[in-house]
């Protein structure tokens, strides 16, 4: 079996069942949802002393929409999270270091919850003992990504201060691109059967890490369609990714934390409704990257990849 079929042998798998039977949901999904309610309940309060009670603790109803359609959408088709709620926030009148590390915090915890039950669901199988080629795949993105977006914190944040204007150009310009071969790999026959490309691989995960740190966004369509484009099945792919960018995310806030003592304030207000709104639909997101079959994603991504890239441009020139 080569390294693309065992990373996307359980997605496989789960497509040869009915829908009926991938509708079906067992008693260990619901044990963890209660357990991933209850940490959230604490995470909001924790949140709510941190920024000082009443005063600073505000949720936007608008804003958690916003974050539980995107991510979503984020969660199931591997993008859009990041890459379209900034851009909405720009809109909103707030600055790059008010956006950017709420995003990363977000995108942490999200990425992390969209994996548990990816896994829960068999969308992929995750294995540390043994190590298997998906987690392999999944720590080499993950390893490169970091470096990198450590790198773009402290390059854009700190020591270049990029122009807003710059950050959003080169965002909308990266995602039209990527967008535009997505669509064209549609017409692309036998895909699936290339080989497993890892130096690819490290070079659309560092790229992704380095879009991340300097908006927030351009993570998920580049490593995705990284994946894809070296043949990983599309579910699988999504999948990754989430972890992935939960992992990049975690080092960006670490990052946001090291510039912070250095004399970069880090405004936490957007916070609570960003996460209120990913936070479900992480949940959710699994379940219906479950239930519709592959054809469809293999479809929708590139198609949602291309209008994001289009609606991120157009936000910026209206």
């Amino acid at each position: 079996m080569s390294d693309v079929e065992e990373i996307g042998k359980e997605a496989k798998l789960l497509d040869q069942k009915s829908i009926k039977e991938r509708i079906k949901l067992n008693r260990s999904f619901f044990y963890k949802f209660i357990c991933a309610i209850f940490l959230f309940s604490m995470f909001l309060i924790i949140i709510f002393f941190l920024l000082d009670g009443y005063s600073s603790f505000k949720l936007s109803w608008d804003l958690i929409f916003f974050a539980f359609l995107l991510e979503t959408l984020d969660s199931a088709a591997g993008m859009g999270f990041g890459t379209g709620l900034a851009p909405i926030l720009f809109l909103y009148g707030y600055s790059p270091l008010q956006i950017v590390p709420i995003l990363l915090i977000s995108e942490t915890i999200t990425g992390f919850i969209d994996a548990i039950f990816d896994h829960e669901l068999r969308n992929v199988r995750f294995s540390f003992r043994p190590l298997n080629k998906t987690m392999k795949v999944t720590l080499l993105i993950a390893s490169f990504g970091s470096l990198a977006i450590f790198i773009s914190v402290f390059l854009s944040h700190f020591a270049l201060k990029f122009p807003i204007f710059v950050i959003k150009i080169y965002v909308a310009i990266l995602v039209l691109l990527m967008g535009f071969f997505a669509l064209f790999r549609v017409f692309l026959k036998k895909i699936e059967e290339k080989k497993y490309n890892q130096k690819r691989l490290i070079v659309f995960a560092a790229l992704a890490g380095f879009n991340k740190g300097i908006g927030g966004g351009g993570y998920g369509p580049v490593v995705t369609l990284g994946e894809i484009f070296s043949g990983i099945y599309e579910k699988s792919a999504s999948a990754i990714s989430s972890i992935a960018e939960g992992i990049v995310s975690l080092v960006g806030i670490f990052s946001f934390f090291f510039i912070s003592n250095i004399g970069v304030e880090i405004d936490l207000i957007l916070l609570p409704s960003i996460v209120s709104g990913g936070f479900f639909a992480a949940i959710l997101s699994p379940y219906l990257v479950r239930v519709l079959p592959n054809k469809i994603w293999k479809i929708f991504i590139p198609i949602y990849a291309f209008t994001l890239s289009c609606y991120i441009l157009i936000s910026i020139f209206s």
